[in-house]
């Protein structure tokens, strides 16, 4: 059996360090815990150990899961969101993290403006330029947070990114780098609707230099899990 609540410790402990070593406060840094393919019992391992936010990649999965999971906390959207599952989408996460296009934001907001609520969402920026991967080209982020700035049913929290994996960490520092530079250049866009104070970046290999480079949330599967069961 995998003992979730001591990696859950052992997680937080390296976040601790990493804060440490970049001079932050470790209580900016929040876990989520990415659960694709884990089962129930050991998402509520998680919770129990004190996990409060859940990623889920397929929206099917999550609401599988939540008819299941009664305790309080904040779901994540993490996968690619295909607009066809936004109403569903909006119905079961609390936030969704891979916005990557202004066609996608109308339909969140409509669907929020429905709901009379506001749908929180991060901008998912694929820094690698990579085409097996999701997210919008770091270059054309402003303009989709202009465009985003006309709808009044949604609000941008942050920004997030998966780069390509390295082997090395020190290899993959600079994506991470680039990604809080582009926060910290857009920070100032006279947007009402967007507020860029999260970073969510880093996973099981590389969250701790996530955390070097001013992550505010990481997504950690495995080593909080172990392997995935399918």
């Amino acid at each position: 059996m995998v003992d979730v609540s001591g990696n859950y410790r052992s997680i937080l402990e390296r976040i601790a360090g990493s804060a440490a070593k970049a001079r932050r406060d470790a209580r900016e840094i929040r876990l989520l815990a990415a659960a694709k393919s884990q089962s129930v019992d050991a998402i509520c391992a998680a919770i129990a150990a004190g996990v409060k936010l859940i990623g889920e990649n397929y929206v099917q999965e999550a609401a599988d899961k939540r008819k299941l999971i009664a305790e309080s906390i904040e779901w994540h959207m993490i996968g690619h969101l295909q607009r066809n599952k936004v109403k569903q989408a909006v119905e079961l996460f609390d936030v969704i993290e891979s916005l990557d296009s202004l066609a996608l934001a109308r339909e969140l907001d409509k669907e929020g403006a429905k709901r009379g609520r506001t749908i929180r969402a991060f901008v998912e920026v694929n820094l690698g330029g990579e085409e097996s991967k999701s997210g919008i080209a770091r270059e054309q982020v402003s303009v989709l947070l202009d465009g985003i700035g006309t709808l009044s049913h949604i609000r941008i929290e942050g920004l997030m990114t998966v780069p390509p994996f390295r082997e090395s960490l020190e290899a993959i520092r600079p994506y991470f780098r680039a990604l809080r530079e582009l926060r910290d250049q857009l920070g100032n866009l006279p947007v009402a609707n967007v507020e860029l104070k999260e970073l969510s970046m880093g996973m099981t290999h590389d969250y701790t230099v996530a955390v070097e480079e001013g992550a505010t949330v990481v997504r950690v599967g495995t080593a909080l899990f172990g392997p995935r069961i399918r």
